[in-house]
């Protein structure tokens, strides 16, 4: 290696370890910022909810019937959850007729112009597949991309499902925001994608939310009128609306009505 090549090997080792002090000094800000006045979130009790229902035994199945209006669908999990969270919701929806697909994304780490990008693709290349128009059934963080996806794209989109999406009001009003912000290194309300979340998408939107929620506010997933089309309340904790069977059951009822 001669001198000149030294000192470009040197120059790049500089630059990538100024971006990497730039990255870890951000998301300190980030950690350091106070939860906005005025800003509700879930009380401590119900998040310490969440963390027992990760050991409850086994949990109830969920009643299935053959679906009256058997449809694509796709699967969006939440933020840092991956797609096999939502294996029980798949496999009821299969069950019943539907034909179940995931985002093909792996975990959830927030939005990307390329993830975005891809996703997408992924739903017209879905409907292309089966001929009709894709329900998009997401939960937490993956309802976001759902609405985001249904906004531009409503031909694509039979209709969609959120389930504990915070796209009401602030989006600080929820117990993961930092968290989030740590992970993706970008303001939970400044994405690096142009979205409008609150905006209801030209297509059937339902809401499900619950008041047991112990992550995200339930007003900020259950929106208000205009910003979707039925607001639906479960009582179950934010990790449950993966897979509970009551949720299971709602997301099938909905699939069944005609808009």
């Amino acid at each position: 290696m001669n001198e000149r090549q030294e000192q470009d090997v040197e120059g790049t080792v500089r630059q990538q370890a100024g971006s990497l002090r730039e990255a870890i000094a951000r998301r300190a800000a980030f950690v350091r910022e106070p939860h906005p006045e005025g800003v509700s979130k879930p009380p401590l009790q119900l998040l310490l909810g969440e963390l027992r229902s990760l050991y409850r035994g086994r949990r109830k199945e969920p009643q299935v019937q053959p679906a009256l209006h058997p449809m694509p669908v796709m699967l969006l999990p939440g933020f840092g959850a991956h797609p096999k969270r939502m294996k029980p919701m798949a496999d009821a929806l299969k069950a019943a007729g539907h034909e179940p697909h995931e985002w093909g994304l792996g975990f959830n780490f927030g939005p990307s112009q390329h993830n975005f990008s891809f996703l997408m693709r992924r739903v017209a290349s879905i409907a292309r597949e089966h001929k009709a128009p894709v329900a998009l059934i997401g939960w937490s963080l993956g309802g976001l991309f759902a609405r985001e996806i249904a906004r531009r794209e409503p031909q694509m989109v039979a209709k969609v499902i959120t389930m504990g999406s915070p796209f009401s009001g602030d989006m600080r009003a929820n117990n993961a925001w930092r968290a989030y912000q740590v992970v993706t290194g970008h303001a939970v309300d400044k994405p690096p994608i142009e979205c409008d979340f609150a905006e209801k998408p030209p297509v059937p939107t339902i809401a499900l939310w619950s008041p047991r929620d112990g992550v995200v506010a339930p007003r900020a997933a259950c929106g208000w009128p205009g910003e979707r089309d039925r607001a639906i309340a479960l009582r179950c904790t934010h990790l449950d609306f993966a897979s509970g069977a009551s949720v299971i059951s709602e997301v099938l009822r909905q699939l069944d009505i005609e808009d």
